[in-house]
């Protein structure tokens, strides 16, 4: 089931409607002035779409005006998992709740404000988890939100649904509410967040033939060497895909079995599940790994070295899939599926992973153990 984090910012946005230029530290002025609040309204109209898919995902949310009044009042499915310390909330409410929603693993942290609200997100989950902002505040400089309330509503429908979106980097900006007052514009930059992109991932993929495939396969290997690091164990799994990262890295492949690299050597080659968990005890892991093609599958069908003990000694924080999107388009919409033989393990493993499809260039897919 998906799980979609919710954070209200709930006085985000009142300093606008009384020409106040902002609401950072303006709040009880806002007020006096007969500001009334509406972040909460703004968010209504993000969560309407989702009312008829209630039964496919679960809200994850905070108390009070933060979501949990708001979830209730919708009748939809939803847990509370932070309760702020007093009415008036904090910047330190939010930083809160969206740490606790990282821990939890939600597969999508909506959230509603400006850019400041944006600024505490990014400094709590920085690009580690999808986010997706409804835009309530005053200043929308941050290209983290979509361009209405009820696009953003649209974007989480879609995702929920298991529509496959690509990922882009959002950049998240905020402007010297102080300086802005007396008519100068400070513009800066606070970081990015990895955003679900409205764009349907099959336009970009009209070219076909082998020698856009080959391409496509050359990109995806140049992205995998530049995030490898130093003193860093990589299983690299079997397949096609993995196979041309090995290709470019100028190392013998066992393209059906699992072979360790370390510092651009190869270490190891066609382990089995023991011998690797032996090799990499104590050691910072990660793996790479490919789907099978016209199946999904990523774990259970040809790879069974990668066993769960290895693949919760390597930990899910450390797996890399990689993939065409021609891969993945040819799998009509289906779910990336896990058959570990462990059953806890599937679990964990369900949700929205995120594909290397290319140099710099990611999706979002679901992954799924149907019962």
């Amino acid at each position: 089931m998906f799980r979609l984090g919710l954070i209200i910012n709930p006085v985000a946005g009142i300093g606008g409607q009384v020409a106040l230029k902002g609401s950072d530290g303006m709040l009880d002025e806002a007020l006096a002035r007969g500001a009334v609040p509406r972040a909460n309204e703004r968010t209504r109209q993000a969560l309407q779409p989702l009312i008829g898919l209630a039964h496919s995902f679960e809200i994850v949310t905070v108390a009070g005006e933060m979501g949990g009044r708001l979830a209730d009042e919708l009748g939809l499915p939803h847990r509370v998992i932070y309760d702020p310390v007093s009415l008036q909330t904090t910047p330190e409410d939010t930083r809160a709740a969206a740490r606790l929603m990282m821990h939890a693993g939600v597969d999508l942290l909506l959230f509603a404000g400006g850019d400041g609200t944006a600024r505490d997100i990014c400094a709590e989950v920085g690009e580690q988890l999808h986010v997706l902002g409804i835009p309530a505040g005053c200043k929308i400089h941050s290209g983290v939100y979509g361009v209405t309330p009820q696009a953003s509503g649209r974007v989480v429908a879609r995702m929920i649904a298991g529509e496959l979106l690509s990922l882009m980097e959002g950049e998240v900006m905020d402007i010297d509410e102080v300086a802005f007052r007396e008519g100068r514009v400070r513009a800066r930059h606070y970081g990015q967040l990895k955003v679900p992109n409205d764009l349907r991932y099959v336009q970009s993929v009209k070219q076909g033939g082998r020698e856009s495939e080959e391409l496509v396969l050359d990109e995806i290997a140049a992205e995998v060497m530049e995030q490898m690091e130093p003193d860093t164990l990589y299983l690299m799994g079997s397949g096609g895909t993995v196979a041309a990262c090995m290709d470019r890295l100028g190392l013998e492949n066992s393209l059906l079995g699992v072979d360790l690299v370390e510092n651009g050597q190869l270490i190891g080659q066609d382990l089995g599940a023991h011998e690797i968990l032996t090799r990499t005890r104590g050691r910072h892991c990660r793996l790479i790994i490919t789907l099978i093609g016209g199946q999904g599958h990523l774990f259970g069908r040809g790879n069974q070295q990668l066993s769960p003990e290895v693949i919760r000694a390597v930990g899910l924080d450390n797996i890399l899939v990689v993939a065409s999107k021609r891969k993945l388009a040819a799998l009509e919409g289906r779910p990336l599926l896990v058959d570990t033989g462990d059953e806890a393990l599937d679990r964990a493993l369900c949700g929205y992973q995120r594909i290397t499809t290319g140099y710099r260039d990611q999706v979002i897919y679901p992954v799924a153990n149907p019962q």
